[in-house]
């Protein structure tokens, strides 16, 4: 690594974030997803999920399980998981293709409940709205300029937990506000900023 950038050239020889260097999984998230903006209650319920079934995990593992949980939780459409009952749960606990944690199952569950009861649009109105301004802060230049929390995912998390929202600590408000495009934590050399 680049002791000055913190970015590693990557066998294109494009400078990239060193996470997003390998293995290719990371390098396809890190240049085509990670950072972009993301809106639409459904795919925000998604991110929101997989962030929350990553903590204490590599993102390497949620993101090789990806296509699993998309079918085991159908699609991430909310109205459909807040359906779920308790042989869901079960089918859920028993299915390979995804972490099998029965706590973070069940949250994915009671969050799904809650957000169906909000308007089209407020799960996305409320992310967003914590979406600090891009000029608050300095563009980071190394990883260890990226920060694991901020004012605003504390705040975020803070406002998701009222609504009754479950496994949304602060770092993973910010991972999601990271991957979701509400900060743009890519490194300042980095081709994908």
């Amino acid at each position: 690594m680049d002791d000055e950038s913190g970015v590693v050239p990557g066998t294109d020889g494009l400078p990239r974030c060193p996470w997003g260097v390998a293995p290719e999984d990371y390098r396809a998230y890190h240049d085509e997803e990670w950072g972009r903006p993301v809106r639409g209650d459904d795919a925000l319920f998604e991110r929101l999920c997989l962030e929350a079934f990553q903590s204490g995990l590599s993102w390497l593992t949620i993101l090789r399980r990806r296509e699993g949980f998309r079918a085991a939780f159908a699609g991430f459409q909310i109205a459909k998981v807040a359906a779920f009952d308790e042989a869901d749960a079960a089918r859920l606990l028993a299915d390979p293709g995804i972490i099998r944690n029965r706590l973070k199952i069940q949250a994915a569950i009671a969050n799904a409940r809650v957000a169906a009861e909000w308007p089209d649009g407020e799960l996305t109105d409320l992310i967003w709205s914590h979406a600090p301004d891009p000029g608050d802060r300095p563009v980071p230049r190394r990883l260890a300029d990226v920060p694991a929390t901020t004012p605003e995912s504390i705040a975020l998390s803070k406002a998701l937990k009222q609504r009754g929202f479950r496994f949304v600590g602060p770092t993973t408000a910010y991972a999601l506000m990271q991957a979701c495009g509400l900060v743009n934590d890519h490194l300042e050399d980095c081709h994908a900023r």
